[in-house]
């Protein structure tokens, strides 16, 4: 009788089409409101509040707790008091695990980054016109610029307009750890790739070096049916299967304003960093260093898919620490792969490796380095080209047909062919090991047994054969691991990525441990 199917066998039969009914009855209700508030209202300015637009916003959000009170959030406990928005204009909320980490917003009526298609959806669309969000249009191309131009004009304004909520995870998480911010680079402070290509871009809140008001979300249930992440039920059944419960709660934490220092204000990475770790100390969660990109590469499938043993989550990590993830585009990794090539494989020291990535020396460089210095001769040195194919993979996990055939560019003679020797060290680069034996896989593409193989020649074995390079690579050559392995966590049907664990995600091996070749 207490088993959850016989629940929600019950409840979806009586209480769900009641929540489901009362819930769009009152978007319905809230709808005439929200249109004569916006009616005539201009994007570019916020006129002043009078009496019958607070009235509004009351009724607005009477309205929307009503509804959240039907669908089973029957009790929403508040600490702490909200920062005004000229002491704080912007709001960051974490951990974000759910659609239904709208309830803040809907009590706070904040405005929100989403996307512009949203505005045209009937009711919908005009309640979300109401808290006047920040539109991103993906049709057009200056979007991104563009955003952050008026998130800068908004945050600037002296507290005339409302404040704006910000998910500084990026996306959603199961709630057992934070995961890295999403802090972006600004133009003081930014590391550029290459001389020639500068990150132009900025992330907020980051970019505006201003006082924001951490905000922290809990939300408690019987079962965890409120949590929607990239594994384990999709929307729909979320929404069933919360509306099926007979209360669920949330409990909102205002944090005091973070100013941030000085020093925060010349590394963008540091404030966010920081701030993060006020929020998971007022949650009592841990922090890990991963994102989701990170977990992309555990989602890669096929037969040039990083084994188990990869190092390119640790590679990717390091990358982010150092502000080199930032900015990385099709132009970038095309001028790092040219500038590598001239190099002809000629070996850097760390040193030259710095100053060939406008970097000091510091721990984390190091620990990027030892992933590709040759051990095999006396001298610590690096080819760059491996780092420029494993740069490609973390960048673009899903396309790994065009990290192989940049790396064929860099290696490749005159004649567009590279050598067994050659097929070896991309394939590591590629997979983040350090041992791989590619004989078998060279020997069925070299079909004229010239001792070298074109692109075309190994795309065609790819695309027509995957099972054949999956079977040649991974049965043998990777017995030996590039670092100490992530101990995996207990399974999880609706996890952040069961791969990244909160407790030991750091690699410690030693430098021979680590190394990608």
């Amino acid at each position: 009788r207490n088993s959850p199917f016989f629940q929600i066998t019950v409840m979806t039969l009586t209480l769900f089409p009641v929540r489901l009914f009362f819930a769009a009855f009152m978007m319905l209700l809230a709808w005439p409101f929200a249109f004569v508030a916006t009616v005539g209202r201009s994007d570019d300015a916020v006129e002043p509040l009078c009496w019958w637009r607070w009235l509004v916003d009351l009724v607005l959000k009477a309205i929307m707790r009503a509804m959240w009170f039907s669908g089973g959030f029957h009790w929403v406990r508040v600490k702490g008091r909200p920062a005004l928005p000229s002491k704080a204009p912007i709001l960051t909320l974490a951990p974000h695990s759910s659609y239904f980490d709208a309830i803040p917003v809907t009590m706070t009526m904040a405005s929100i980054v989403m996307k512009a298609e949203n505005r045209d959806i009937p009711v919908w669309g005009t309640l979300i016109k109401f808290i006047r969000p920040v539109f991103v249009s993906r049709s057009d191309q200056d979007s991104r610029r563009k955003t952050v131009e008026e998130i800068k004009r908004r945050a600037c304004s002296g507290g005339v307009w409302p404040q704006i909520m910000i998910f500084p995870e990026g996306t959603c998480t199961n709630r057992s750890c934070l995961i890295t911010f999403k802090p972006g680079m600004c133009p003081s402070a930014r590391r550029p790739l290459t001389n020639r290509h500068p990150d132009n871009t900025c992330h907020f809140p980051t970019m505006l070096h201003c006082p924001l008001c951490p905000l922290t979300a809990f939300l408690l249930s019987w079962q965890d049916t409120i949590t929607w992440t990239w594994q384990g039920p999709g929307a729909f059944k979320i929404l069933w299967l919360t509306l099926c419960q007979l209360h669920n709660s949330m409990e909102i934490e205002y944090l005091p304003t973070y100013t941030p220092s000085e020093q925060e204000r010349r590394n963008p990475a540091l404030f966010a960093n920081n701030v993060r770790r006020v929020m998971a100390k007022a949650l009592n969660v841990p922090i890990t260093d991963y994102s989701f990109e990170d977990c992309q590469l555990s989602m890669v499938q096929g037969p040039l898919r990083p084994p188990g043993n990869s190092c390119l989550l640790e590679f990717s990590r390091l990358l982010r620490l150092l502000g080199l993830k930032t900015g990385v585009t099709e132009e970038v990794l095309q001028d790092l792969a040219s500038r590598a090539q001239k190099l002809w494989g000629d070996r850097l020291g760390l040193e030259d490796f710095a100053q060939h990535l406008n970097l000091p020396v510091s721990e984390q460089l190091q620990d990027i380095f030892a992933l590709f210095d040759d051990v095999s001769i006396s001298l610590v040195i690096m080819d760059l080209r491996e780092y420029v194919i494993a740069l490609s993979v973390v960048h673009r996990p899903f396309k790994s047909l065009k990290t192989i055939k940049l790396a064929f560019t860099m290696f490749e003679e005159e004649d567009e062919s590279i050598t067994e020797e050659d097929l070896a060290a991309i394939l590591r680069s590629t997979l983040g090991v350090a041992d791989l034996d590619v004989a078998e896989v060279f020997r069925v593409v070299d079909v004229t047994n010239k001792g070298k193989i074109t692109f075309d020649q190994f795309r065609t074995l790819v695309e027509q054969s995957p099972d054949l390079v999956d079977q040649c690579l991974f049965r043998s050559g990777m017995s030996s691991p590039s670092c100490t392995e992530i101990p995996a966590p207990p399974a999880s049907s609706n996890g952040f990525c069961s791969d990244f664990s909160p407790h030991e995600q750091h690699c410690h091996g030693t430098a021979e441990s680590k190394k990608l070749n």
